[in-house]
């Protein structure tokens, strides 16, 4: 039974979001609304970072005694959470596009989270994999719809959209920035006790930020001026309490995908759920005509390469914090450098590029030089293979005596990668909502990250291959690295490639 099923008056009429938003004023040149998502997202994103990069270390520590045996297991456990948190977007976004809206989505998809934040810092590894689960279930009905409801807030066709998504990614990523900085500290300096027990203060910490961004989207929901409000029928609080059920439901079910399925089975499971999800947009694009089935087409094309860059990409919270901790050399002057911090590298980055990133596109597009978006994509990939032709050469060149790499290496790897994030993510999000049926948007803003969930759970499975039975070696990582550098330059080549295909099926959106 699905949840559509359980609700107690369907909604006869679709939601559409409106072809002309209402008036907003401005700020720094784009709708006041936008500031308020993003900091709603800003805090949201504190609490996912906030246990980012602490899960994996976690798992080794409190359940597998602190032996890097239990690294393989860990990096596999972290690749199927990421991967499930970016699929539940499927059906967050189908709930709010045809049952509760926008706006009550992400406010009970915060609740949902912020209980299973609280849930993962109890000391025992079946409440553990539950309240990953739970936040699983909440992520799935926050974040696709924040990010659908910023593209509502511009009209078709204004110039400032894509911009706009380039200022509300870096706004949110400052939220990514303090976090590891104050929950690495917790874990680091503050307690003098085992770390077992500092990761789970990490796990509270994180709670609280979901907390305030909860009240903080409460507070500010007024000024989006309806957008985001319940489909035509579905104002009842009913419906609410319904989808409530169904996330209560969807935990047990989560948890055996998460727990008990196991990283190769769930590769094949999110395939399939693709290409589930990919003939609905096409049935729906063939109901509105042939330019919109060009568009859906040229859509689903550009998800494809995004699972590439996300499998190589988000090494960050899985291989990339074994190699900080076991290879890379992090002493500065007597001081240590704490693994946690290195997280932090990337949204520093996204702020002091973003605006340079937003300036070389407008002035580019002034010049009707602006690449086109699959040339942004493409652009992503080589950025990101880049960054591992850097640790290939600090694996191969510049490990000293006691087996170790510097630690501006690792450094530079977050900061290329960021420049290869910068030219895909936020046009990504951009994208859909030019390209997707009018009536699905939210649906195939679910799509973006279920591309992004597949390419998540094959990050795990691949930094499990890295680390081996035994845990990391300089020799596993040299090799694992490599074959990530060819993947990705070979794949940023092809969608070069193929870009004026892409373009033509795109019908002129830019």
């Amino acid at each position: 039974m699905s949840v559509d099923d359980l609700a107690p008056k369907p909604a006869s009429i679709p939601p559409q979001p409106p072809t002309q938003p209402p008036q907003f004023d401005t700020l720094l040149g784009h709708p006041k609304p936008l500031w308020m998502l993003f900091m709603a997202e800003f805090w949201e994103r504190f609490a996912f970072y906030g246990i980012r990069w602490a899960l994996t270390l976690y798992i080794v520590a409190q359940f597998a005694g602190g032996s890097s045996t239990g690294e393989g297991d860990a990096n596999r456990t972290y690749g199927a959470y990421l991967a499930l948190v970016y699929a539940s977007a499927i059906f967050g976004g189908y709930v709010a596009d045809r049952i509760i809206g926008y706006q009550r989505s992400i406010l009970l998809g915060a609740v949902v989270m912020a209980v299973g934040l609280f849930m993962i810092a109890l000391p025992s590894q079946l409440l553990f994999e539950f309240g990953l689960s739970t936040i699983i279930v909440g992520n799935g009905l926050f974040k696709p719809n924040i990010s659908s409801m910023v593209g509502q807030l511009y009209a078709p066709g204004d110039a400032r959209r894509d911009r706009g998504f380039t200022l509300f990614y870096m706004g949110i990523n400052a939220g990514s920035f303090f976090s590891p900085l104050l929950t690495g500290w917790l874990a680091e300096q503050v307690f003098g006790t085992p770390m077992t027990q500092n990761y789970k203060a990490v796990f509270v910490a994180s709670g609280f930020g979901m907390l305030i961004s909860l009240v903080w989207f409460w507070l500010g929901k007024r000024q989006l001026k309806g957008i985001g409000l319940p489909p035509a029928g579905g104002e009842s609080l009913l419906r609410v309490l319904w989808v409530a059920i169904g996330c209560i439901l969807a935990i047990p079910l989560v948890y055996l995908l998460l727990a008990k399925l196991g990283a190769t089975p769930l590769a094949w499971l999110l395939g399939l759920l693709f290409i589930g999800l990919a003939v609905m947009l096409l049935m729906e694009a063939v109901r509105t005509g042939v330019v919109q089935t060009h568009r859906v087409i040229a859509m689903l094309i550009i998800f494809l390469f995004n699972v590439m860059f996300f499998m190589f990409f988000e090494q960050a919270g899985s291989s990339f914090n074994f190699l900080a901790q076991n290879i890379v050399d992090r002493g500065i002057g007597g001081w240590e450098f704490p693994v946690g911090w290195f997280q932090s590298v990337n949204p520093v980055g996204i702020i002091l590029f973003a605006p340079l990133v937003t300036l070389v596109w407008a002035f580019l597009d002034k010049r009707r030089l602006e690449p086109s978006i699959p040339r942004k994509f493409g652009l992503g990939l080589i950025f990101n293979g880049l960054a591992f032709a850097l640790l290939m050469f600090a694996l191969s060149a510049l490990v000293d005596g006691s087996g170790r790499i510097p630690l501006w290496t690792l450094v530079a790897v977050y900061l290329v990668q960021t420049v290869g994030e910068l030219c895909l993510s936020p046009i990504g999000l951009s994208m859909v909502t030019k390209l997707a049926p009018v009536r699905l948007v939210g649906l195939a803003m679910g799509g973006w990250f279920l591309a992004t969930a597949i390419g998540n759970n094959l990050s795990g499975i691949f930094a499990g291959i890295v680390s081996g039975e035994s845990g990391m070696t300089v020799d596993s990582a040299l090799t694992g690295y490599t074959f990530g550098f060819w993947s990705l330059i070979g794949a940023g080549v092809l969608l070069f490639l193929l870009a004026p295909l892409i373009n033509k099926l795109m019908h002129g959106v830019k």
